[in-house]
């Protein structure tokens, strides 16, 4: 018989998509939080409107610290009014530099009406080429459905929600629950 585990258990369940077109943006995220095989929510809501409802982020990953990136986003939003760009650059700076943000496991899509922006521990702040980005478990499922879908005639919205159809066919770490921003 095996030794028992005494690390924190593998939790996943996270598909994050965020599209933009025809001058709209959307930022989708399931709701599935799986722990092992098994899942232990279906509805959480990874996908929050910041600055006055100006931005929107969503997260994957560990969640206590998404939240902690959430709230340092905020500040630097705060510090950089209208400036999404120059705000997520300093947030990557610090998270890459101080030494407790730089433990922290997860990853952010950020969007206003302009720019949609991936934001990684390792100092990426990285803008689509295709108006597409996705992260978590189930994202590049429906960053390639997403991708196929643009040359349609669906809106953004519609695009979104029928790409994470598509990765909740593929992934078992995504669910149909999905919580979707539009700017």
């Amino acid at each position: 018989m095996g030794q028992a585990s005494t690390t924190f258990p593998d939790w996943h369940g996270t598909t994050i998509l965020a599209v933009r077109k025809g001058g709209s943006t959307v930022i989708a995220g399931d709701g599935q939080v799986s722990m092992g095989q098994t899942i232990v929510k279906g509805n959480a809501r990874k996908v929050r409107r910041l600055a006055g409802g100006r931005v929107v982020a969503g997260f994957a990953g560990a969640t206590a610290d998404a939240f902690t990136l959430i709230e340092r986003l905020e500040t630097k939003l705060e510090q950089y009014p209208e400036q999404l760009t120059r705000a997520c650059v300093d947030l990557a700076k610090d998270w890459r530099t101080d030494r407790y943000l730089r433990r922290l496991e997860a990853m952010l899509i950020v969007a206003d009406a302009s720019t949609i922006l991936t934001v990684t521990g390792v100092g990426d702040v990285l803008e689509p080429e295709s108006g597409v980005a996705a992260i978590g478990s189930g994202g590049n499922y429906a960053l390639a459905a997403a991708r196929a879908l643009m040359d349609t005639d669906l809106d953004a919205e519609a695009i979104a929600r029928k790409a994470m159809s598509i990765a909740a066919d593929i992934c078992v770490y995504t669910n149909r629950e999905l919580t979707v921003e539009t700017l």
